[in-house]
This record gives C-alpha cells, sequence and structure tokens, in this order.
C-alpha cells in the first residue's frame, strides 16, 4: 500500500505533498531535515493522507495535487480542519 501526504510546517506557512510506502519513516526523515526543501521548514505535520494500491495510483494522485487544481482542494481541506 502506498500512502500520498500532506504535510504542513508547525512554525511556517508552508505545506509538502510527497507518497510514501511508510510514513512514520517518511515523516521522521522530513523532520531531521534529509529533504532539501522541508529541511528549511522543520517541524511538520500530517494533515492530509489518502491510501493507494499500488505505486502508480500514487505517483499520480502527487502529481494531481501538485497542480493548480490539487492546491485549491488542498485549501479547501486546509479550511475544514481549521
Amino acid at each position: 500500500m502506498y500512502i500520498v501526504y500532506v504535510l504542513r510546517s508547525i512554525k511556517f506557512s508552508k505545506s509538502y505533498v510527497g507518497f510514501t510506502d511508510n510514513l512514520d519513516r517518511r515523516l521522521k526523515e522530513h523532520n531531521l531535515g534529509k529533504n532539501n526543501f522541508t529541511k528549511r521548514y522543520v517541524p511538520w505535520k500530517v494533515v492530509y493522507t489518502e491510501k493507494y494500491d499500488n505505486l502508480s495510483e500514487a505517483v499520480k494522485r502527487e502529481k494531481s495535487l501538485k497542480t493548480t487544481t490539487g492546491r485549491r482542494f488542498l485549501k479547501k481541506v486546509f479550511t475544514n480542519i481549521i
């Protein structure tokens, strides 16, 4: 199983979209600064996830969330969370 996830920086107004097969490990990597983009905005928290059975579907969804339409969708999600 693959997970498409959205992180929000706790200290900054930044978000990050990615996918993984192990969300706990991946979140730790982000918070330890092992990603060039996310290391500048630690700490991170998971605010949204979607599960997929195969890698190709997860990659497709990750890419769609990084488009303008995907960002609009996430903005609505964030508005409902807060």
